[in-house]
């Protein structure tokens, strides 16, 4: 013999479940003249054969065939009402749900005017209601077959990101102008998918942005941008660093075979290279006139100007007339004394013209 539910009611006592099934597995069996208890921030919805046969609101219910017409051609009315029917309730919670929270679960890749390809990630949180049960568990529930809470929110969440991904590619704001505008991305998903929970009879009351922050890939290519634009001019940095390493190798003339030919040809010649190089470094250029060529010395690399104190090996090729892996030859078999920094080379003019009178 089926069991008969006679009583049917629920109690939330989580505050947190959206909707409550009963029974919670199969069909249940009911009668005309089963009570329905419903309560406050309630609604107890019928369901069968894949839609909803009525719903009831806080209070309680006797079920009939007035409060329920289709039950009229289920029941077997010849037997005084008494014979059962199967169907299940759907219990909806009405209340509003506060502080409910969304992110993105993976980084989401966006096309930045400043940046480039950035990839972000987003968080925030919103508040709701089920503002029409029966149009909730029709389209929820009959349609896609959900009605566990957390299945509810995750798909809730997934509407949500999907919408402000579409808005954050339409508007296109630069990533680092993003957080003064997180109201605006706020109002704007809230507009766009407001529309689809309305279809789904919910409510959406509120939408925020919490947070839109980069990957750390995103945050370190932030950073070296921002060292780049710190440091300006980067060929007046270079210069500056070079002269800075022959100050170094100067003062230890003893640091290995490169730094060795550096302090020694950099003796008596440090204050005019030190000038130089700091003035080329601090200085804005000025017009110079073209010194006057000298017999028999050798040409400057760079098309008539003045010959710099400190080379690239590509420089030095030029200035003495060779293959620049002419001049990687001589540095490395120790015949031009050049600094290493990192793994770049420069040679002091005093070096060369010291290699050039031997």
């Amino acid at each position: 013999m089926p069991r008969i539910i006679d009583v049917v009611e629920f109690t939330d006592e989580t505050a947190r479940e959206m909707v409550h099934r009963i029974p919670e597995q199969g069909a249940g069996d009911f009668r005309i003249g089963s009570q329905v208890i419903v309560r406050e921030q309630q609604a107890a919805v019928f369901f069968r054969d894949g839609k909803s046969m009525d719903v009831f609101g806080p209070g309680r219910h006797t079920i009939t065939t007035a409060n329920i017409p289709i039950l009229s051609g289920l029941v077997q009315l010849g037997t005084g009402g008494k014979a059962p029917f199967t169907a299940e309730v759907y219990y909806v919670s009405t209340r509003s749900y506060l502080d409910m929270g969304w992110g993105t679960p993976e980084p989401i890749t966006f096309r930045d005017l400043d940046l480039g390809m950035v990839r972000l990630r987003a968080n925030g949180v919103y508040s709701m209601e089920i503002g029409d049960p029966t149009l909730f568990i029709d389209k929820v529930v009959g349609v896609r077959g959900v009605y566990e809470t957390p299945e509810i929110e995750g798909m809730l969440r997934g509407m949500i990101i999907s919408k402000m991904t579409d808005l954050l590619g339409e508007i296109k704001i630069p990533f680092l102008d993003m957080p003064a505008k997180y109201d605006e991305i706020g109002v704007g998903t809230k507009a766009k998918v407001g529309d689809d929970f309305k279809q789904l009879g919910i409510t959406l009351k509120t939408l925020y942005v919490r947070s839109i922050s980069p990957t750390d890939e995103t945050a370190k290519a932030i950073d070296e941008r921002a060292q780049m634009g710190a440091i300006g001019d980067m060929q007046k940095y270079m210069q500056f660093q070079a002269a800075r390493g022959i100050r170094d190798a100067a003062a230890n003339p003893s640091g290995g075979a490169a730094s060795t030919g550096v302090g020694l040809g950099a003796g008596l010649g440090m204050g005019q290279m030190m000038a130089g190089a700091f003035s080329q470094a601090m200085q804005p250029p000025q017009q110079q006139q073209p010194p006057a060529a000298q017999q028999g010395a050798p040409v400057a690399p760079t098309g008539g100007g003045p010959t710099p104190e400190v080379m690239t090996p590509t420089e030095a090729a030029s200035y003495l007339k060779i293959s620049e892996a002419d001049v990687m030859a001589m540095i490395t078999g120790g015949q031009i004394k050049a600094k290493q920094m990192g793994t770049q080379y420069r040679i002091s003019k005093k070096a060369l013209d010291d290699f050039l009178n031997s």
